[in-house]
């Protein structure tokens, strides 16, 4: 664990709203200079605390107006391996993300597509025919706001 001031939270705050903000005006915001700023944007990734740069996407404008959280219990637990199941399902490309989580389903799946029927078609003809599939429970996300993480 790397010990961050309040000043390294504040840089990272900001980055959380918009990574794509340049060291200059970042510097500027926190009363550093730009290679100060630089530097101390370098030290993070290099501990590990800053991991990557992702773009964030409105899948409603990309006509994508359902998202769904699956759950799915796989029904022969020893006979299809994690992985094969994990490698199958991440090829599909309506799935964001995969999560192996403990409890009633053994894995989540946030699912993305144009509406309901689409939903249904990805359902049954890309989910239920992976390997090791038995219960799944759907949970249509209704709003979602975001919130950044514990960054003080």
């Amino acid at each position: 664990m790397i010990d961050l001031d309040q000043t390294d939270r504040a840089l990272l705050k900001a980055l959380v709203n918009d990574a794509g903000v340049s060291t200059a005006a970042l510097g500027k915001r926190l009363g550093l200079s730009q290679p100060a700023t630089w530097r101390r944007i370098r030290r993070l990734e290099q501990a590990g605390v800053i991991t990557g740069y992702r773009a964030v996407f409105d899948l409603e404008k990309l006509g994508f107006g359902v998202s769904v959280f699956l759950g799915v219990k796989l029904a022969r637990k020893g006979r299809v391996s994690l992985e094969d199941f994990e490698r199958a399902v991440t090829a599909i490309p309506e799935v964001q993300s995969v999560q192996h989580v403990l409890g009633l389903f053994d894995y989540r799946l946030r699912i993305v597509a144009r509406d309901l029927a689409d939903f249904e078609r990805v359902l049954r003809w890309r989910i239920m025919t992976l390997p090791g599939v038995g219960d799944v429970e759907a949970n249509v996300l209704l709003s979602e706001e975001r919130r950044p993480g514990p960054i003080g």
